[in-house]
């Protein structure tokens, strides 16, 4: 028969009374989350999960309970617990969630948190590579560096002695064994994209580096998988975060730097390709991309010859695929494609695009700059369909749409451009039709010819 723990109920009863809100109430009238620590301070207690299970559950969104655990030294006691050599995974992911819960009550529950197990314990506890470890580990940091104080436990976490070593350990073991809630996102976020500790995490990342005099050793794959997750932030919850200008010129400088390093001979596979430096590339990229789509960080951007490098980049490309086709079809007597860079991932030439469309929306600066530089043409080159690169034709159109919109002078310009030739292409002779051009009104019009 199960013993009694708390009055006359057992930790099964218990269990089934803490997962309602009513039976949370109860039981915090009754100061069963201080029984249960006495309980826990045994760190050989039988039971031991199934009493850290019922706490977790007192300590969700009751603050009676949460100050209970905290008065009577809950931390403490749990960090007794996580420490021992004979802790599961089941004990530590429990521990961590119980831990999250009180973090969620205030400043003076996170502190009390953050006394017991920083730095050591938090260390040791990242370095436990277990998705269900380092979830709730994440959800611990990224409550205990939200609250009131937390702006100084950031600095903590960020300029510790061991130099990041908590994220560095954090981040290898999401990169490793993957994660599954969304607090990594958020933790890593809030000190990379807000806070100005991008590039030393970045560089701390990058410290295992095999060969950094190669293009294949110049990054690691713990950095793309950084990057990785800054464009996933950026991404699905853009108005979530105040981006700031020292982050996206961290990643203006990494857009340059593997632009130089990165080999544009050989065609790539959709991110991440397994080469560091082509994926640091497309990430910054979209990063970039999506930073642009924002007001504040883009004039920083502007400053540092975001514009020119993009454009560079997409100059010294070959044409869209369904160009390359059509100067098949006429002798090559459209563009000259020798010597041109192909894309060295799949989508590259539709995140150049992107960058430069969003940059153009509003802004009409960059409207004259891209006119000035007589870089008109080759937007207009982009708005085709193109084998690598989904969705170009529609950033093509944007971006053309963002160039003119509010700007005469433009208009202008593009109202000079006139059809020279109709190109034929193969999918359109399979149909049994021809392209040609109205004399009279200069459109295109498809002609039977079965």
């Amino acid at each position: 028969m199960e013993a009694e723990i708390h009055g006359d109920l057992t930790l099964q009863d218990l269990l089934a009374a803490s997962r309602t809100l009513t039976g949370r109430s109860r039981l915090a009238a009754t100061r069963a989350p201080v029984s249960l620590l006495r309980r826990l301070s045994n760190v050989d207690a039988p039971d031991l999960l199934m009493a850290l299970r019922v706490l977790r559950n007192l300590c969700a969104g009751e603050a009676a309970n949460q100050n209970a655990f905290v008065a009577h030294g809950g931390a403490s006691v749990v960090a007794s617990i996580l420490s021992s050599p004979d802790a599961t995974l089941d004990v530590l992911r429990v521990g961590l969630q119980l831990l999250g819960n009180v973090a969620l009550a205030g400043e003076e529950h996170c502190s009390a948190i953050w006394v017991a197990f920083f730095p050591s314990m938090f260390l040791e506890l990242a370095r436990v590579r277990e998705s269900g470890v380092c979830d709730p580990l994440c959800m611990v940091l990224d409550t205990c560096c939200s609250s009131k104080g937390g702006r100084w436990r950031t600095r903590e976490l960020c300029q510790e002695k061991e130099e990041l070593l908590i994220l560095f350990e954090i981040i290898v073991t999401a990169s490793t064994v993957g994660y599954q809630e969304e607090w990594l996102e958020w933790l890593i976020a809030k000190l990379c994209i807000e806070e100005p500790f991008f590039l030393s995490l970045f560089l701390k990342l990058g410290s295992n580096a095999d060969d950094e005099g190669s293009a294949e050793g110049k990054y690691s794959t713990m950095q793309a998988f950084l990057l990785n997750l800054l464009s996933k932030c950026l991404s699905e919850r853009p108005v979530d975060y105040s981006i700031s200008s020292a982050f996206v010129l961290s990643i203006l400088e990494l857009l340059k730097e593997a632009s130089n390093v990165v080999d544009f001979s050989s065609r790539g596979t959709s991110l991440p390709t397994g080469f560091p430096a082509i994926d640091v590339l497309g990430y910054s990229l979209m990063i970039l991309r999506d930073a642009c789509a924002a007001e504040a960080p883009v004039d920083s951007l502007l400053s540092a010859g975001l514009v020119n490098l993009v454009l560079d980049l997409l100059e010294q490309l070959e044409p869209p695929s369904l160009v390359r086709r059509s100067m098949a079809n006429t002798g090559g007597r459209v563009i000259q494609t020798e010597g041109k860079r192909v894309c060295p991932y799949r989508g590259f030439r539709r995140d150049l695009v992107s960058v430069i469309s969003n940059c153009l929306n509003g802004r009409k600066q960059v409207q004259d700059e891209v006119r000035k530089m007589n870089a008109i043409p080759l937007l207009l080159q982009q708005c085709v369909i193109d084998d690598d690169n989904p969705f170009l034709r529609e950033w093509g159109l944007l971006a053309v749409r963002n160039l003119v919109e509010g700007n005469a002078e433009n208009q202008c310009e593009l109202a000079e451009f006139h059809l020279l030739e109709a190109v034929n292409t193969h999918e359109i002779s399979e149909l049994g039709l021809k392209a040609e051009i109205e004399k009279i009104s200069g459109h295109i019009k498809l002609v039977n010819i079965s």
